[in-house]
């Protein structure tokens, strides 16, 4: 079985990294004979979407389980929808994270374990910032491109400055027509609470 454990670096010794969609490099492991291949990920400079790609990619190299430190929402329902097995709770390094989920050591998830574009780090815990744009000016304007979908919307009527939103992240051959409408649907809730969010803060500032 192929397990993609999230790292630092392109080799077994290279610690976890925690992040999935942003991770700095995928490592599959073949955990039968521990042989690997390392691939940096495509989708860490990722605007938006960054989840869902990184997803699309691991599924496209036919892994069984996915080990990594946490997962956002996005990345959790394509993983399902691929049949992926999720297991979060990882460190060490890549080889320690095999060897733990081999024998036991860490559990399977199936439910996110940090919000949406909790990856993009410190400035970009972004949809509460750019929903609630009271002092954030300067915050929505310098974040907007790293905010993907949600944010450029959120951008562009908060704050009057014209942003077209980002495209939609590319689906890849793996995904069949319900998954793609499933991560489809799961972008229009997002947006939905991201308007009713702007709407409030708009509400509160004609008072």
């Amino acid at each position: 079985m192929k397990i993609c454990v999230t790292s630092t670096g392109p080799s077994l010794d290279a610690p976890v990294d925690p992040r999935f969609g942003r991770c700095q490099y995928f490592v599959i492991v073949d955990s039968e004979t521990m042989e690997y291949e390392a691939m940096p990920n495509p989708s860490i400079g990722a605007s938006g979407g960054a989840g869902i790609q990184a997803a699309q990619t691991v599924a496209g190299k036919g892994v069984g389980v996915v080990v990594t430190g946490n997962l956002g929402p996005n990345a959790v329902q394509t993983l399902t929808a691929a049949g992926i097995e999720m297991v979060t709770g990882a460190s060490g390094t890549v080889r320690d994270a095999v060897e733990q989920y081999k024998s036991g050591g860490l559990s399977q998830t199936t439910s996110p374990t940090v919000p949406e574009y909790s990856g993009l780090g410190g400035a970009g815990v972004g949809a509460g910032a750019g929903a609630g744009m009271g002092g954030g000016r300067g915050m929505g304007g310098g974040r907007g491109g790293g905010r993907g979908m949600g944010g450029g919307m959120g951008r562009g009527m908060g704050m009057g400055v014209p942003v077209t939103p980002a495209p939609a992240a590319p689906t890849m051959p793996p995904q069949t027509k319900e998954q793609e409408i499933q991560t489809l649907e799961s972008n229009i809730k997002t947006l939905e609470g991201q308007m009713e969010d702007i709407k409030k803060r708009l509400e509160e500032l004609k008072r």
